[in-house]
């Protein structure tokens, strides 16, 4: 027996595009529950925020004989960081939702801390743990939204591909770090 697609015909997809027209891109066939996903996303936003904020701090503080390479790899993560605050934001307001900016509430409702560290190690351990919480975040989001936002879920993936690339550069970077000063 073949596993075939019920495909929705021509004239029922132009009709349902037409009502509701004020939703936007949620259309009658959107699966997941968009203001569950909004708040998700919010958090994802902070969460990104966060880390913007701390990588940014680290770019400025790192110092020392080694610190040149560190301090430009903060600078790159910070500004990949902000390109996903901004894609999460996009999508929070496709989704009709309204993205959550308010320094008032950020840190309670991002995943990550701000650690500001005080040596260029305890940077680097400490955005190391920003970016492994933002990896198991991602992917419990990406389970959670299954096949039900196939968009979202995207562009989480994406994100949290590059959220893995972080995680490795900063374990080579703390494993360089640890090694050039013998410990």
């Amino acid at each position: 027996m073949s596993n075939q697609h019920h495909l929705t015909e021509v004239q029922t997809l132009r009709a349902q595009a037409r009502r509701h027209i004020e939703q936007g891109a949620v259309t009658a066939g959107y699966a997941a529950d968009a203001e569950s996903v909004v708040k998700l996303l919010n958090e994802a936003l902070a969460t990104e925020l966060v880390c913007v904020l701390r990588y940014r701090r680290h770019y400025f503080m790192a110092q020392g004989i080694q610190s040149k390479g560190v301090a430009e790899e903060f600078l790159t993560h910070a500004n990949e960081e902000q390109e996903h605050a901004d894609q999460i934001a996009r999508r929070i307001v496709q989704l009709g939702g309204e993205p959550d900016f308010s320094p008032d509430t950020l840190s309670r409702r991002s995943h990550a801390e701000y650690v500001e560290g005080r040596s260029l190690v305890d940077m680097i351990k400490e955005d190391l743990v920003a970016e492994r919480i933002a990896i198991d975040s991602y992917r419990e989001m990406i389970l959670y939204l299954g096949d039900n936002d196939p968009t979202t879920r995207n562009m989480l993936e994406n994100i949290l591909a590059v959220e893995e690339e972080h995680a490795d550069e900063l374990a080579d970077l703390l494993q360089e770090r640890l090694a050039a000063s013998g410990s």
